[in-house]
């Protein structure tokens, strides 16, 4: 790998930079764009040091992996205002860990975790006026791909990548925001089988649920609720998020399949949960299950937490929130989650990684 230039983490930038003229508290999860992304190409056995550019162009030989074979995988995280005016990320190190977790499943040249943290580093800093101003609601996602973008026509491994990370400031994943979501149980559409990738993040996982999530909303649904493939009897995951539920005798009960994310959002509500008091279990989640949960809710960084106000499984329906109110366990997790990501409380787990310093 070619060596990176060399910058301390959470260095001072210019406090005066003008922020972008966007209606931040209303914000949708959509594209905006914004005035640079960062680009390394993998060729002849190393990556190179990376070059910002303004273009939102990417230059592809028709015969790319990307396009043909699948070759593709991504990340998405979030940078936050802090109150006292830092900018930082949310456990970056396990989203750099998971994206080559995700290369190697399909035979993608790794990205170094020290260079993905510092093509984040680079291109908030160089986007700062669009990270959205504290107390807004918004955040600025940050979205690393890689792409293999080598030309084959033989199904085989790209021989040059391209590993990029582009932002875009966004408000909440569902419109709703943190109010309750209705979830459906998908019976006739699978996510991912077992022995597959649906453990990794690329993009065929979510081509595969497109026509399940758009008919679940077609009847009137926020979402569906994934079974397992192999025995349809499980819980796997919700259309864009992990799924968990409390139970009334207080476990924090998430789906353990060899098919679903490991979300890192999920793994730090684990944590959390302990410190309410509850006892968190990732486990098999049978189905009927969902009629004994007290809270149910969906987790991930573009939905940080929804809570489920309530799911339907054939002809049945558990409703959870019956005045259109999130449950007690729902908002004390999001509260906290929150407050550790926004500089509101101690992160005394290490969590977040400041990239400008106030």
């Amino acid at each position: 790998m070619s060596t990176l230039s060399s910058r301390p983490r959470g260095s001072r930038v210019e406090s005066d930079v003008t922020k972008a003229d966007l209606d931040w508290e209303n914000l949708d999860f959509g594209y905006h764009k914004t005035d640079f992304n960062i680009r390394f190409t993998w060729r002849n056995g190393a990556w190179d040091e990376g070059e910002l550019t303004a273009s939102e162009i990417l230059p592809l030989h028709m015969a790319a992996t990307c396009l043909h074979y699948g070759q593709e995988c991504f990340e998405g995280l979030k940078a936050f205002h802090t109150k006292r005016g830092d900018v930082v990320v949310f456990r970056i190190d396990e989203n750099a860990r998971r994206l080559g977790v995700s290369c190697r499943k399909i035979h993608m040249e790794p990205v170094p975790e020290d260079m993905f943290i510092d093509a984040v580093e680079r291109v908030i800093k160089a986007n700062l006026k669009y990270v959205p101003p504290y107390g807004t609601g918004a955040s600025l996602y940050v979205r690393p791909i890689v792409l293999g973008t080598g030309p084959q026509v033989g199904v085989r491994p790209a021989d040059e990548y391209l590993f990029m990370v582009f932002v875009t400031p966004v408000g909440p994943y569902f419109k709703s925001g943190f109010k309750p979501v209705h979830l459906v149980v998908e019976e006739e559409v699978d996510r991912a089988a077992p022995l597959g990738v649906g453990d990794v993040k690329v993009g065929g996982n979510y081509a595969a649920g497109l026509r399940a999530s758009i008919n679940a909303k077609k009847k009137g649904f926020t979402e569906v609720l994934y079974l397992d493939a192999k025995e349809k009897r499980y819980l796997d995951e919700s259309g864009p998020a992990n799924f968990f539920g409390i139970t009334k005798d207080g476990q924090y009960v998430t789906p353990a399949s060899p098919s679903i994310l490991p979300s890192i959002t999920n793994k730090s509500l684990i944590t959390l949960a302990e410190e309410l008091g509850l006892r968190p279990q990732r486990r098999p989640v049978d189905v009927e299950e969902i009629f004994d949960f007290q809270e149910a809710g969906c987790c991930g960084t573009a939905a940080v937490i929804t809570p489920v106000g309530s799911i339907t499984y054939r002809d049945r329906k558990v409703v959870y929130s019956k005045d259109g109110r999130p449950g007690r366990y729902c908002v004390e997790l999001y509260q906290r989650l929150r407050a550790i990501q926004l500089g509101d409380m101690p992160d005394k787990y290490g969590w977040v990684h400041r990239v400008v310093q106030a």
